[in-house]
């Protein structure tokens, strides 16, 4: 019984650190990207001064899921089960409404590209559920951290 439980414990540490080492590129890209169209917006008064006008919201629509999936990656660090649900629930959302605007066909790299994105979001978003749910608290566990058994 004590060998299962150090078991658990251990898959569970290697999933939570896995998730943060996994995310953090992708936080940290995010970052720099809102910074740069943030930067552009300041000084040129416009996000993106190449953008095409008159463009569907339903375009736009998937960057901006994946955007907010990320910040759901950026939350999971602290609460594990809300960011993971927020990122796999947005990520759900951007899948379908991928799969409606541009279904897998033509040219297959460039079709795929956006779902494999998605994909790359979505790994550490079940990581950081798996750990929380390995851990059997719910959000704000601690790796290391003592359960009373009483």
């Amino acid at each position: 019984m004590a060998n299962q439980r150090v078991d658990t414990d251990l898959w569970r540490k290697w999933a939570h650190w896995l998730a943060r080492i996994w995310s953090a590129p992708i936080i940290l890209y995010s970052l720099i990207m809102f910074a740069g169209y943030f930067w552009d917006w300041v000084t040129n008064g416009t996000a993106d001064p190449y953008a095409v006008e008159n463009v569907p919201f339903i375009e736009v629509l998937p960057p901006i899921l994946m955007f907010i999936s990320t910040i759901g990656l950026a939350i999971a660090w602290r609460r594990e089960k809300t960011g993971g649900l927020l990122t796999l629930g947005l990520q759900l959302v951007t899948l379908i409404v991928l799969f409606f605007e541009r279904p897998l066909g033509g040219d297959p790299f460039r079709s795929a590209i956006p779902y494999l994105l998605s994909v790359a979001i979505i790994v550490p978003g079940v990581l950081f559920l798996l750990s929380s749910w390995r851990s059997g608290e719910g959000d704000a566990t601690l790796i290391g951290s003592q359960r009373s058994s009483g």
